[in-house]
């Protein structure tokens, strides 16, 4: 059996209407295309697809497939507010901290322009 190039196995599979891929003669056809396609396929490029542990900073570890075999995040399904119904907030390294003196220092800043501008 001769194997049809590409651009022919292409040319072919956009020109069947939906009564043709309802038939079993072309759902043949269409079978030999795909598998044609397949010896075209570059091997050895395809990352290796291991097991793989996703860890959350809470403690929670899922076990499931990936191309990496650890993955680490900082929020899942047993920790998110969204599922939990619990809200928690999570400052890191003082941030809501910072920004509250950010914000005091803007608005006496402010304060100080509008008195200035007062006085004249």
């Amino acid at each position: 059996m001769e194997v049809p190039s590409v651009e022919s196995a292409l040319l072919r599979l956009c020109q069947l209407s939906f009564c043709e891929l309802a038939s079993n003669n072309c759902a043949l056809s269409l079978h030999r295309s795909v598998l044609s396609f397949a010896a075209f396929m570059k091997a050895d490029i395809h990352p290796k697809y291991v097991d793989a542990e996703i860890r959350c900073a809470c403690g929670n570890v899922i076990k499931t497939r990936s191309t990496k075999p650890v993955i680490i995040v900082g929020i899942c399904n047993v920790c998110h507010p969204f599922y939990t119904g619990q809200q928690k907030f999570v400052d890191t390294a003082g941030r809501v901290d910072k920004f509250q003196q950010r914000l005091a220092k803007t608005q006496a800043a402010q304060a100080a322009a509008a008195t200035k501008k007062k006085k004249k």
